[in-house]
């Protein structure tokens, strides 16, 4: 597991980045990045202003789609309608 030292601000920032998607879950920035949930919220407090860590908890706090064992959806890989389309 990765500690905040052991990153590069190129990966810190993709992490703040993932975080801020609805869409990107927890276990997702665990499995590229190897923190758990609890030290993404310790680093989104330390880099963003205070205000803003206010407003993505408030966005984040018991959000279905950022805990991927309590979706009630899979991902999968989007397919156009178009697709195959003549």
């Amino acid at each position: 597991m990765q500690n905040n030292e052991s990153l590069s601000e190129s990966d810190i920032n993709r992490i703040i980045e993932m975080a801020w998607e609805d869409r990107t879950t927890f276990d997702a920035i665990e499995s590229q990045y190897g923190l758990k949930e609890q030290k993404v919220k310790e680093l989104m407090r330390e880099r963003l202003k205070s205000s803003s860590y206010k407003l993505w908890r408030k966005r984040v706090y018991g959000r279905k789609t950022k805990h991927l064992s309590k979706r009630d959806f899979t991902v999968g890989r989007h397919k156009s309608y178009d697709h195959n389309k003549f």
